[in-house]
């Protein structure tokens, strides 16, 4: 009678193994987060990542934490002063977004978004997603930073004073696990101007729907990026507006947001 016992319970936690390996689950169950303590990499045109990163949890379809901005980021004529990093590939502003099913730009919604891989992804069991902010006392970062935008969008004079780097590298698609994409958003703001970079390094091949870009509420401003909604497009990493392979550039405080002679 105990084998039988034992054999049963055993056969219950495989069970109960085999379920939370192949099921969702829901963001609020596993939001934390850790300081990383990797060496900083920078393969392709990523910025820097790794060391001082706060790392977000290990959770499908999960999300960071409201993340305070050190200043506020002005998106289209809104100032925000938080933002929540989503693990299925984009940034929201006043809440935490779970969902692992883009839709097509411009989509009219109620929600600002910034996507710079939406699509259904998974962080359990393999790849990171961290994020950082930089201001006084981050030299080389915000120097990269001037140097990008003031070459991308000429005659400004653009000068940085914050920047917020998001990284997902090496991340899985959802039941696929040992698959890996490596992608990167930043945020860059000094003065009254703001600008969004999205950067890609190797792309794995899926069947699953991808949108990139960025959408405001309404669609009053919003860009598709070419491979968005293409089966098994990796082309990401080879295209570009500002001809860097694998880099997008939008200026995000007013109408004029993308340089204009390179699309």
């Amino acid at each position: 009678m105990d084998k039988e016992l034992v054999t049963m319970r055993n056969q219950i936690m495989l069970f109960v193994l085999f379920l939370l390996m192949t099921s969702k689950v829901t963001t609020a169950d596993f939001v934390t987060t850790s300081t990383t303590d990797v060496p900083s990499t920078t393969p392709g045109p990523l910025y820097p990542f790794g060391a001082g990163d706060t790392v977000s949890s290990r959770s499908d379809d999960g999300s960071s934490p409201p993340i305070t901005l050190e200043q506020p980021f002005v998106y289209f004529g809104k100032p925000y002063q938080q933002i929540y990093v989503n693990h299925n590939g984009h940034l929201t502003f006043n809440e935490a977004f779970a969902s692992y099913k883009p839709y097509r730009f411009p989509a009219f919604s109620s929600r600002d978004l910034i996507a710079p891989f939406w699509t259904d992804l998974d962080n359990r069991w393999n790849g990171t997603i961290s994020y950082r902010q930089y201001s006084s006392g981050s030299g080389a970062v915000l120097q990269q930073a001037t140097q990008d935008i003031n070459q991308y969008f000429p005659n400004l004079g653009f000068s940085v004073n914050w920047v917020f780097v998001a990284t997902w590298d090496k991340v899985a698609y959802y039941n696929n696990f040992g698959t890996e994409i490596t992608f990167q958003v930043v945020l860059i703001a000094g003065g009254q101007s703001s600008f969004i970079l999205m950067n890609y390094g190797e792309i794995a091949p899926t069947t699953q729907d991808i949108q990139a870009g960025y959408n405001t509420v309404n669609s009053i401003h919003y860009f598709s990026i070419p491979g968005s909604f293409q089966s098994n497009d990796t082309t990401f990493s080879n295209t570009s507006n500002v001809s860097v392979a694998g880099r997008w550039a939008f200026q995000t405080n007013g109408t004029f947001n993308k340089p204009g002679s390179n699309i």
